[in-house]
């Protein structure tokens, strides 16, 4: 029997994180097993993250699995010089264990996942000495909006420190990307957008690996139901909910959504008075008292007696318990095409009617379709030149039959679909890259 392959998975963000980071490596390392690479996870150890952690997310990782922890530097003190990324604060202990590792044994790929960005660094670093095979994999882009035409100012626009920030990715980005000796990414138009951007790329092996859905968190919430603490689903109202952080070039969707909400107010007030709206989890923050986003847009167009939202980043079991619960989900990506399905397949295994409103070119698109065809979901799809604002009509027709609609037939829920999409089968994909890249990297190596 052939041994099995061992790969080196750098994620900064893990269980018990409660990031959207941490979920990649989390999904796709316990199965890598079963395609012949057995991974070790480098991450931090969990006092250094800055999110409250989960101690239900971190139940969901199989104790078999080799994890590896560093220290990181404090956000205390690093925020009072300006920064507090995760990745430039445990960058140092990453290379030093990274390092370490490499020289303990043979490990015939490295991973680096980003977001937090600057650890793709590592990857040309550590090829230089053992020289081990890099992949490259994009749960984000590191060039995109931000900094451009997306921030964190007030209405989501850029300030000087992310103008800034987008100026050294430039500069950065290249560098991981000549190193790499496969690159993967959430979707096609993630990895298409890096090629264009860097030549290079093209010349590399690229895959498009989704965030994959896992059966058995469902399962487990099964066996241990949680307590819904964000609404009272028995109270005769129709629940829809929003779970999830609100993205930084979403807000024309989420625009164009209230005004819907607006219109079914002023003509059909008593459905209108069923409705409730949650937006739960709306920043990426986990500890504070994060600003609200979508109550001040509600507010400005006179809908905000049916709307509610908790900006703060709720626990993942507690998200889901939320889309069990709900009448139905709702469902927004963002102005950019390369916007992929993550948040789609919870939705599905959560097996509620939904709503979504995604630009034409997102792969949620051409999925749902498949999976959950109308009435099951109700798909209003936008595109470049028909943007979010031009379809509030449309939404508010699928909106009013979202709600006055008995609940749909399960059968036509088609469960095979989000299957392929598995975080099995998408350990299956990284699989295959990894075979590509290890395979690639040794022939370079052999001697002409």
């Amino acid at each position: 029997m052939t041994p099995p392959r061992r790969v080196l998975m750098v994620s900064p963000h893990f269980p018990p994180d409660s990031s959207a980071a941490s979920h990649r490596v989390r999904l796709l390392a316990p199965y890598l097993g079963d395609y012949g690479w057995e991974p070790t996870i480098v991450t931090v150890r969990p006092d250094d993250y800055e999110a409250r952690p989960d101690a239900g997310l971190l139940a969901t990782v199989p104790e078999s699995l080799d994890v590896v922890r560093v220290c990181a530097w404090s956000s205390g003190w690093t925020r009072r010089v300006g920064f507090g990324d995760l990745g430039i604060r445990a960058f140092p202990a990453l290379l030093r264990k990274c390092r370490e590792l490499l020289r303990q044994q043979h490990y015939h790929c490295l991973f680096v996942t980003i977001f937090p960005s600057y650890p793709a660094l590592l990857g040309p670093m550590l090829k230089r000495d053992p020289g081990v095979p890099f992949v490259l994999d994009y749960q984000d882009p590191w060039v995109g909006a931000w900094g451009l035409t997306a921030g964190p100012s007030a209405g989501g626009v850029p300030d000087l420190k992310s103008r800034v920030s987008r100026w050294i990715a430039t500069r950065l980005e290249p560098m991981a990307v000549r190193a790499a000796d496969a690159i993967t990414a959430v979707s096609e138009a993630t990895y298409r957008d890096v090629q264009e951007r860097n030549a290079v790329a093209t010349s590399r092996p690229c895959a498009e690996i989704p965030l994959g859905g896992e059966r058995g968190d469902f399962e487990r919430l099964r066996e241990s139901p949680r307590e819904n603490a964000f609404f009272d689903r028995q109270d005769g109202a129709f629940h829809l909910s929003y779970v999830g952080t609100l993205l930084p070039k979403g807000f024309e969707t989420v625009r164009a959504f209230l005004s819907a909400v607006a219109v079914l107010k002023e003509r059909n007030g008593d459905v209108y008075r069923r409705l409730r709206v949650h937006f739960l989890g709306t920043s990426n923050q986990s500890v504070g008292e994060p600003r609200p986003r979508v109550f001040p847009e509600a507010e400005r167009v006179g809908v905000d007696d049916v709307v509610d939202e908790i900006p703060i980043r709720i626990d993942y079991l507690d998200a889901l318990t939320v889309l069990t619960h709900s009448s139905a989900i709702l469902l927004m990506g963002s102005s950019e095409r390369h916007y992929t399905a993550s948040k789609l397949y919870p939705a599905l295994l959560a097996r509620r009617p939904l709503i979504a409103l995604y630009h034409e070119e997102s792969s949620v698109v051409s999925i749902l379709r498949r999976a959950a065809p109308t009435p099951w979901g109700r798909l209003v799809s936008y595109d470049d030149q028909h943007p979010a604002a031009s379809r509030v009509e449309t939404i508010y027709d699928e909106l009013i039959a979202l709600v006055t609609t008995p609940p749909p037939d399960p059968a036509l829920l088609d469960l095979d679909v989000v299957h392929e999409f598995s975080a099995c089968a998408m350990a299956g994909r990284l699989a295959e890259v990894l075979d590509v890249a290890s395979s690639s990297a040794n022939a370079h190596a052999q001697p002409e």
